[in-house]
């Protein structure tokens, strides 16, 4: 039977990037050699990293002044690694659910933090409008697409202070207007590589806002000076996410991936709306996201959560479970999720709807 990956992180990755791996694996270039074993200062590595690099640059059209890392560590590291650099005094952060209170319980360690607005009030099922971002911070940062609540950022503001944003989960699912941040970061897992290595945008004149001495592993400036070389980095994820960048330009680049995510989740949340049994989490539209579509059973239908899920696993769909820490269910539709799953799920709802 056909498995229809919903995993939220680690996640469905396109079968070119598994394939290629699985070849890298076994022999890279030819070399006689692992990709699992080669040296990380060897030229094959080399080609790897700068093939990385240039397709970040290429895929998201990023100006010059930027610089492109890759880093160990999942994303969860650069929560305390931003403000390690440059909270000197006050930061303000959006909360908008568990990853952006990631980012703020750890910012508290350096520094005044000022929670811009909120949407604990209605468990983090809307983005906040609005408020005004203060002007004597040293950065403003957001957290784009929240895989657990289910919303979703999908415009690149003009801010007046250094802009921050962990776009983790929708990374190269729409165009970005990189020249509004002064940094980005992405942990792989979500949507372009196995985990293991964090994506980190970086605006140049930004690494001159370093406010205290920083240990070097935390030292953004050496990465940068190091080209993501100062110690041995992640080389499988970094391999993965370069062939991932080739499949996304070979398949239309970034655009077309946009193209793909408003398909797939538009027909997702019109069976939601349209099935008697279920309701999106997220009521305005505009908030949901195209990535992990959150959603539960309607009050009165509660008692069938293990039906659905047992019904669910008999059709092959996988991962279907909601975060532990909200319940319900949660489909993640990232970039390599073909259509062909998503019609599955729909089936599927439909098929709960009839039988019961």
């Amino acid at each position: 039977m056909k498995k229809h990956n919903f995993n939220a992180g680690p996640a469905i990755l396109p079968d070119y990037t598994i394939e290629k791996s699985i070849e890298a694996i076994k022999d890279l270039n030819g070399s006689g050699l692992s990709l699992l074993t080669i040296s990380h200062r060897s030229k094959d590595f080399d080609a790897i990293m700068d093939g990385a690099v240039a397709a970040t640059k290429r895929l998201l059209d990023i100006p010059e002044g930027y610089s492109v890392i890759f880093l160990g560590g999942g994303a969860s590291t650069q929560f305390y690694t931003i403000p390690y650099n440059f909270l000197g005094t006050k930061a303000a952060y959006l909360d908008t659910g568990t990853w952006a209170l990631g980012g703020i319980k750890e910012a508290k360690l350096y520094g005044e933090v000022e929670v811009v607005a909120s949407s604990k009030d209605k468990n983090y099922s809307y983005i906040p409008k609005g408020y005004k971002i203060p002007t004597d911070v040293d950065y403003f940062e957001i957290c784009c697409n929240n895989t657990i609540e289910g919303t979703e950022i999908r415009e690149d503001w003009d801010v007046s202070v250094p802009f921050i944003a962990d776009m983790s989960s929708d990374i190269f699912s729409r165009p970005v207007d990189v020249s509004k941040y002064s940094l980005i970061f992405a942990g792989a897992q979500k949507n372009f590589a196995p985990a293991g290595v964090t994506m980190v945008i970086i605006k140049d004149a930004f690494l001159e806002k370093v406010v205290r001495p920083v240990p070097t592993m935390a030292d953004y400036r050496v990465h940068v000076s190091k080209n993501s070389m100062f110690n041995t980095p992640p080389v499988f994820p970094i391999f993965a996410a370069l062939k991932t960048m080739e499949w996304i330009e070979m398949s239309g680049g970034v655009k077309e991936m946009e193209k793909r995510a408003i398909d797939r989740s538009e027909k997702v949340y019109a069976e939601l709306e349209r099935n008697k049994f279920f309701v999106p989490t997220v009521e305005d539209p505009a908030d949901r996201s195209r990535m992990n579509i959150t959603f539960l059973l309607k009050p009165e239908y509660a008692e069938l959560e293990t039906a659905f899920l047992d019904l669910a696993k008999a059709r092959g769909l996988v991962g279907i479970k909601g975060h532990r820490s909200v319940g319900g269910f949660r489909a993640s539709c990232y970039n390599a999720l073909p259509m062909e799953s998503v019609d599955a799920l729909v089936a599927t709802l439909q098929e709960f709807e009839k039988s019961n």
